[in-house]
């Protein structure tokens, strides 16, 4: 997990490149704003978006003992060389559990002070048994962590590795790249500033960072004896007394003086204090003749490591046991107690009991409440004893009962979120002992966040075993998740393996549920050509099948597409299809979102009396059907536009009441900033300026936050022609060539002309002909994509000003 401590709540930084074209008073409004939280949509959305909370780096190492030559080292490494007197790139390299990791961590919290603008940690699972992190992925959990909102975070790995550089440009920022395995895995984590340091442990020398990053290399060898005595007594002071020195050098020696065995030796010791170091010292050098078979000299120290974990292991109680092997199967980088007892079929209860137990045998590691993970070599230790002691047809059990687990938890966390939405698994299914019980929407959320790297090792790992079925299931119950959060990337991963699974299965309409799926991610990450490409396969399928409520699903996505691509004629055609099917197939409470949508074409279209029929229809099916709030407020607001377009000022201030009333029962920012947009627009039409610019910039900060760039774009807009009213000319041509610049960004053509007329106003007054000119000039070129009659309207009024 990318982790970051941050130097405050936020910069009041403009995002996409614009802070430039501001003028010093626009700066001022700009810098006045709070980051707070938006994304706005049509018809049926998840209700809650995250914004990341930012954490510290992993907590101070008990019992860190020596080291003292190291940190001399590195102290000497970070004050003398470099440009500001600074290494950029430090590589702390040795043999697996000699203690990187621990002196790193240590490492940062020593020096932390020297990073006022945050400290990174990422564990980059470089020599896991499962596949390693991928550099894409740290990155979009350390945009994440500064701040930076999902559909912000772009597609590509260069895209996103810029844009990480750009936001520590100027910093000072401490990042621990934790066990990386190649070059490739570090240097698009770099952050190409001199202010930063980059600390990366990693079991290879990376000779590739020291030529063409300046990096500079510590190799970190085993404790040495006096170390490694040292380390014993701590860790079994207050437990034992009399122990021969002589004795405990005899047990670091067999534990060739690495921490990670030490530890668990001294914990074995000071768990058995009746029980000689002459007695634990033979039980030792009877299980390394085990292994000696298998040694060679460049393999002493892993088989001491491997020595002293089955020494341990062999000590536990077999119900114990068999939980630390069976632990071994578990797909994710960690794990909660309830998840371990579904691996074992065994109690929460019980299992909690016994994971206390092997975290104080230091076989298991606590990383917060109810969380525990491995270190990678105990993690290969207990995957070979499960091979080795479980039987095949034992293995697939436990994978199978941990995957239902997460399935069916899943499944839970889906119908807390929301209710538009039905559950995929059908009621003859198995299911499983107790799953996680959620109270609300926030608690499903939070255990979504703390299992995603979980939920998506599992249905990986559910396809290479054959489980096809409970691969497309999982993807399709998280689907309203990841839509809440944002969360592109793994949701993507795990649209695609459903897919592929439902088309080995040989099912059409799971096929076409998973083509739907991607089909909206791929629209909510603005990627609209592909969203239109999943969700035409879907109705493809659905229609060949016949299956008729599908087919309404499919043409509906469909119709927001080409909503938000402003097609509005193949809109409306797709969403009267769906509208036709559900009033004739249902289910009926999906009419709603439809009417909805066509009540939204309708607006942009002009049609004012019937984009308030449809909304009030679909208002009516959402209070018929007990509807998620959001979905009511989303329909008031469009009413509100409506009203006030149509030039019933008192009638659109009825429906933004009873939307605001509405609003406080719902947690979604999306509404927050859509209702601030909505409500801004009819306070300055009302020439009540003052509230008009409040809202204005609530809305933008919502927006800027959660990445809807379009809706920032609308509010600068607003801000600019709010400006205009009130004489301060300069300011409202800042504003509109802020929205401006980021519509060309988002090739939003429709958008852009609408603010190039006003940007032209604005300019025309003051006394600026030729700048008018020319953005008139392109707002007509932008037009001739249009023939619906506001776009008419528009292009006759711009005609008149540029020829006249």
């Amino acid at each position: 997990m990318g982790d970051v401590l941050p130097s405050g709540p936020g910069d009041g930084t403009v995002h996409g490149g614009v802070w430039s074209d501001l003028s010093g008073a626009a700066r001022d409004v700009v810098q006045a704003g709070q980051v707070l939280g938006g994304v706005h949509f049509h018809g049926p959305a998840p209700v809650s978006v995250e914004v990341p909370v930012p954490r510290q780096l992993p907590g101070d190492v008990s019992g860190f003992v020596g080291r003292a030559a190291e940190f001399a080292e590195l102290d000497a490494l970070h004050t003398s060389d470099g440009p500001d007197g600074a290494v950029p790139v430090v590589v702390i390299a040795g043999t697996a559990g000699v203690g990187k990791t621990s002196l790193a961590v240590r490492l940062a919290h020593r020096i932390s002070g020297r990073f006022p603008d945050g400290q990174l940690f990422v564990n980059l699972r470089g020599y896991d048994t499962g596949p390693p992190l991928a550099p894409a992925a740290a990155l979009e959990r350390f945009l994440r962590a500064f701040g930076v909102p999902a559909p912000a975070i772009p597609a590509g790995l260069e895209e996103r590795a810029e844009l990480y550089r750009s936001l520590l440009a100027g910093k000072q920022v401490l990042v621990v790249l934790d066990n990386a395995a190649t070059v490739g895995q570090v240097r698009p984590l770099l952050p190409g500033t001199a202010g930063c340091l980059t600390v990366v442990t990693s079991r290879h020398r990376l000779s590739g960072l020291a030529v063409r990053d300046g990096a500079r290399r510590i190799t970190l060898d085993v404790l040495t004896e006096q170390q490694s005595v040292d380390l014993v007594t701590a860790a079994t002071r207050g437990y034992r007394t009399g122990d021969d020195p002589g004795q405990i050098t005899e047990l670091a020696r067999l534990c060739a003086r690495l921490p990670l065995a030490l530890r668990i030796a001294a914990e074995r010791a000071a768990t058995h204090p009746l029980l000689g170091l002459p007695e634990l010292t033979a039980q030792l050098r009877d299980e390394s003749t085990l292994w000696e078979a298998l040694s060679s000299p460049d393999q002493e120290e892993a088989d001491a490591v491997r020595t002293v974990f089955a020494w341990s292991y062999r000590t536990l109680p077999p119900a114990a046991a068999r939980l630390f092997r069976l632990l071994g199967l578990h797909p994710g980088p960690d794990f909660s107690a309830q998840a371990a007892a579904a691996l074992t079929g065994q109690e929460v209860r019980l299992t909690h009991s016994l994971l206390d137990l092997l975290a104080g045998a230091h076989l298991v590691e606590s990383t917060g409440a109810d969380r525990y993970q491995f270190h990678d070599l105990l993690r290969a230790y207990a995957t070979d004893q499960a091979h080795q002691e479980e039987t095949a047809e034992d293995q697939r059990s436990a994978l199978d009962r941990v995957a239902v687990w997460y399935l069916h938890t899943a499944d839970a966390a889906r119908a807390a979120a929301q209710t538009f939405y039905p559950s995929v698994l059908s009621s003859e299914q198995f299911r499983p002992g107790p799953v996680v019980a959620f109270d609300g929407q926030q608690e499903a959320f939070a255990w979504h966040r703390w299992e995603q790297a979980n939920l998506l090792a599992v249905a990986r790992a559910a396809v290479q075993a054959g489980m096809d079925e409970i691969a497309w299931q999982l993807s399709a119950t998280l689907h309203v998740l990841y839509s809440a959060r944002n969360t592109f990337d793994d949701w993507l991963a795990m649209a695609h393996i459903g897919l592929e699974a439902a088309q080995r299965l040989g099912d059409r309409r799971a096929q076409a549920l998973m083509h739907d799926t991607l089909g909206t991610a791929y629209k909510d990450s603005r990627r609209l050509a592909q969203a239109g490409e999943h969700h035409q396969a879907a109705l493809d399928l659905r229609t060949c099948i016949g299956d008729l409520s599908g087919v309404a699903e499919s043409a509906g996505g469909l119709g927001l597409v080409h909503l938000w691509q402003r097609d509005l004629d193949a809109s409306r055609t797709r969403l009267e299809q769906a509208l036709a099917f559900y009033q004739q197939h249902g289910p009926y409470h999906r009419t709603g979102p439809v009417l909805c949508g066509l009540a939204y074409v309708a607006a942009d279209l002009g049609e004012q009396q019937q984009a308030a029929h449809l909304a009030h229809q679909a208002l009516a099916v959402y209070r018929e059907t007990e509807a998620d709030h959001y979905m009511d407020v989303d329909a008031l607001l469009l009413l509100t536009r409506v009203a006030r377009e149509a030039g019933d000022p008192a009638q659109a201030e009825e429906h933004m009441a009873e939307a605001t009333a509405m609003q406080d029962t719902t947690s979604s920012p999306a509404l927050q900033a859509a209702l601030r947009l909505e409500q801004a627009a009819l306070h300055r039409e009302r020439n009540r300026h003052d509230q008009a610019l409040e809202a204005y910039w609530t809305c933008e900060t919502l927006q800027r936050t959660i990445g809807n760039r379009l809706g920032q774009a609308l509010a600068y807009d607003g801000i600019g022609q709010t400006m205009h009213a009130l004489g301060r000319l300069l300011e409202a041509i800042d504003f509109h060539t802020m929205a401006a610049r980021i519509l060309r960004d988002l090739d939003q053509p429709w958008n852009l002309a609408q603010t190039l007329a006003h940007l032209a106003d604005a300019h025309t007054d003051n006394d600026q002909p030729e700048h008018a000119h020319q953005h008139r000039t392109e707002a007509l070129t932008l037009l001739d994509g249009f023939s619906d009659p506001p776009a008419a309207t528009l292009r006759q009024r711009l005609q008149e000003l540029t020829t006249g």
